[in-house]
């Protein structure tokens, strides 16, 4: 398969749906043999069929993030599949699939503070810690962490949410200089709101496009319009480019 990522293997954490689901389209369309790490199981075999009916090659794993022995399964997973690991996207998280509450910050429950930190924050950090001895071997690799807008800006009502993706921007900056020397570039995407709920309601669907209004570029975010960024961090073509925070939200927040 030609292409800027021909010959590269990438593991897409979540993506078996919504956004992560285009991610997994856009890195194999570029070349990159994909691995579906996804806590539900059948959507990241559904993808992973998916991609090989278009004649990509992909597999599925089943990934908790969070849970340490999960995350090493899975790099160990790729490895054995594919004999490598160029690209991590670590991209679960809490957000849609998986539901959260928006309460007001004292109404949050703290057993759901603490599990949106868990997968949020802790899940990229075992996912790093997995896939970054296969790239250390190698002397290269691309680390892709995908943040918030919200972070950038702040939204009532989801404070759980919001401070686990302000942490993604930390966690991006301090990885990109410990592994700078190893040949690893360490980056971040903040999307803006995305239309990436796979049966939105009617609810979801006017909170997405009330979004639009907010923005230089006014129409509805969706899932492709993020994976041009997702391949340039992945591809050389950013191999001099670390610790830096793109923001893609159509202009709603500028910085």
């Amino acid at each position: 398969m030609a292409g800027r990522l021909a010959g590269k293997v990438a593991i897409i954490t979540g993506g078996g749906h919504g956004i992560g689901k285009a991610y997994a389209l856009g890195l194999a369309t570029e070349g990159a043999k994909v691995v579906v790490a996804e806590i539900d199981a059948i959507a990241a075999d559904a993808v992973a069929a998916d991609l090989k009916r278009q004649g990509f090659e992909a597999i599925a794993v089943r990934t908790d993030v969070a849970d340490r022995a999960s995350a090493e399964a899975m790099a160990k997973r790729a490895f054995e599949a594919f004999g490598r690991i160029d690209i991590l996207v670590n991209n679960a998280a809490i957000f849609a699939t998986v539901p959260m509450s928006r309460s007001p910050f004292d109404e949050i429950e703290i057993e759901e503070w603490d599990r949106m930190m868990a997968v949020n924050l802790r899940g990229m950090w075992l996912a790093s810690r997995a896939a970054v001895p296969h790239m250390r071997k190698r002397g290269y690799g691309k680390i892709i962490n995908i943040s918030s807008g919200t972070a950038l800006k702040g939204s009532a009502s989801r404070i759980h949410y919001v401070t686990s993706k302000a942490g993604v921007l930390g966690f991006t900056r301090t990885l990109a200089q410990e592994l700078g020397k190893d040949g690893i570039c360490v980056n971040c995407v903040a999307p803006g709101s995305t239309l990436s709920e796979e049966n939105p309601s009617e609810g979801i669907v006017r909170m997405r496009s009330a979004a639009a209004e907010e923005r230089a570029i006014q129409r509805v975010q969706r899932p492709g319009d993020l994976v041009g960024a997702i391949v340039f961090f992945a591809s050389p073509e950013s191999d001099f480019i670390t610790g830096q925070t793109l923001v893609v939200d159509g202009g709603a927040c500028m910085h």
